[in-house]
């Protein structure tokens, strides 16, 4: 297979499990997913080793027993490195749209997917703290239609 296109094929499994690892990290993720997450990596890794003997320098293994959010973040990282090289969503190519012109898409996806993603990073970072507060507000009006 060519050197690019396997590229691009590893670096879409490390963004998919980047993925993963949140997703499960927000829905109460298990051990075996953490697991599986870390195994991937790990094996990605190897790959990319044997392709780009460099990589190996910047980035090791995952120890077992990595949580989701390492891998997460791992993953991402590797996935960045490779950025420059590949471009930031190369290789997430489908069909013809139905409504707009893929052309016109591509271009906009191009210049637009870092500030969608750093977005999305942006609400991960933040649903906690308004989860949180939306608990707060519930048990206070809770109690304050009990008192009545």
């Amino acid at each position: 297979m060519e050197r690019e296109k396997e590229l691009i094929k590893l670096i879409n499994v490390l963004r998919r499990t980047s993925r993963m690892a949140l997703q499960s990290e927000w829905t109460g993720g298990k051990e075996d997913a953490a697991a599986f997450c870390t195994d991937q990596y790990n094996r990605v890794l190897t790959r990319l080793k044997e392709l780009d003997p460099g990589v190996g320098t910047i980035f090791e293994p995952l120890p077992a027993g990595s949580s989701l959010t390492v891998v997460a973040m791992a993953s991402r990282q590797l996935a960045a490195y490779y950025e420059d090289e590949l471009g930031p969503a190369r290789g997430f190519r489908r069909g013809p749209g139905f409504a707009f012109d893929p052309k016109v898409f591509k271009e906009f996806w191009e210049k637009s997917s870092r500030e969608f993603e750093d977005m999305g990073e942006f609400i991960r970072e933040s649903i906690d703290e308004w989860l949180r507060h939306k608990k707060e507000a519930s048990r206070s009006e809770k109690g304050a239609t009990t008192e009545k």
